[in-house]
C-alpha cells in the first residue's frame, strides 16, 4: 500500500491537497499538530472514498527531535509521495518583529522541510513515480518588504529544492516546488496577529486553499518542477527558475 504524506494537513493548502489526493484514491498519511482538525478531516476524505486508509500523526514540526521522530515514525510506509506544506509566516518591518517567532518560522519554514526533504531523498532517490513536492511562495522569488523574513524562507525552499531536483537527475525521485501567491487561509490571521481577515476587502487578487490545491495537482501531474503563480495571478508551470551553476 503506497501512501502520501501532508503536512499543515489541519487547514488551508494542506486540508484542500489532502481531499484532492482523496478524490484520486490515493491512501494518506495527514500531520499537524492540531489532532481534531485531523479527525475532522478524515471524515471528510472517509466521505469520497471510505475504503481509504487515512493516518494521523500529530507532530509539532517546530521541535527538532520531532521532526527527526516523525521521519522514523512513517519508515514502515511506503511513501510515494512527500508534500511539505506546513509552513509559519509573520508580517512587518524586522526592527518590529518578534524575534521568537522569526525563530519559530525558521525552524519550520527551513529546517524542517530541509530535514524531512533529505531524509526522503535519501531513502527515495531511485524509487519509481516518487515525488516530493515543497509549498513555497511567490514571495520565495521577490523581495517583499515588510515579509522579508518570510520571503527568505522561502527563498530558500525554492532554492533547495530546485537545486535538489537538479541534483536528481538521472534518479527516479523527482523534486517540485509550489510557489503561491495570497491564498484564503488562517495564514493571514496568524501572521498578523488577527482574525477573521476578509480577503475579499482585504487585497486585491487571492486565490481559494482549493484552486491552489488544483494547482497542486497540476504541478504533480506534469513534469515540470516548479507551478508558480505570477504577477497576474496565473498559474504557470516551468522547469526552474534559478540559474544554475553546474560545478567549480
Amino acid at each position: 500500500m503506497k501512501f502520501t504524506v501532508i503536512t499543515g494537513a489541519s487547514s488551508g493548502i494542506g486540508y484542500e491537497t489532502a481531499l484532492a489526493f482523496a478524490t484520486k484514491g490515493k491512501h494518506l498519511i495527514l500531520v499537524a499538530r492540531r489532532l481534531e482538525k485531523l479527525e475532522e478531516l478524515k471524515k471528510q476524505i472517509h466521505s469520497i472514498d471510505e475504503s481509504l486508509e487515512v493516518v494521523l500523526k500529530s507532530f509539532d514540526l517546530s521541535n527538532r527531535d520531532q521532526v527527526y521522530n516523525l521521519y522514523k515514525d512513517l519508515k514502515p510506509y511506503d511513501i510515494e509521495t512527500w508534500i511539505n506544506n506546513a509552513g509559519l509566516g509573520d508580517a512587518g518591518l524586522i526592527i518590529d518583529e518578534d524575534l521568537q517567532k522569526i525563530e519559530n518560522m525558521l525552524r519550520v519554514n527551513i529546517d524542517a522541510v530541509t530535514i524531512l526533504s533529505t531524509l526522503y531523498a535519501q531513502d527515495y532517490a531511485d524509487k519509481e513515480q516518487a515525488q516530493l513536492i515543497n509549498v513555497s511562495s511567490a514571495m520565495g522569488y521577490m523581495l517583499a518588504v515588510g515579509n522579508i523574513v518570510y520571503s527568505a524562507t522561502k527563498y530558500y525552499v525554492s532554492a533547495y529544492t530546485e537545486g535538489l531536483a537538479k541534483e536528481l537527475s538521472g534518479h527516479a525521485l523527482k523534486a517540485k516546488v509550489l510557489a503561491p501567491a495570497i491564498t484564503e487561509t488562517e495564514f493571514i490571521d496568524k501572521a498578523n496577529n488577527v482574525e477573521n481577515f476578509d480577503y475579499s476587502t482585504g487585497v486585491k487578487k487571492y486565490h481559494t486553499a482549493k484552486e491552489m490545491a488544483q494547482f497542486l495537482i497540476e504541478l504533480y501531474e506534469s513534469n515540470n518542477t516548479v507551478g508558480i503563480v505570477n504577477e497576474n495571478y496565473d498559474f504557470v508551470l516551468n522547469d526552474g527558475i534559478y540559474p544554475v551553476l553546474q560545478g567549480l
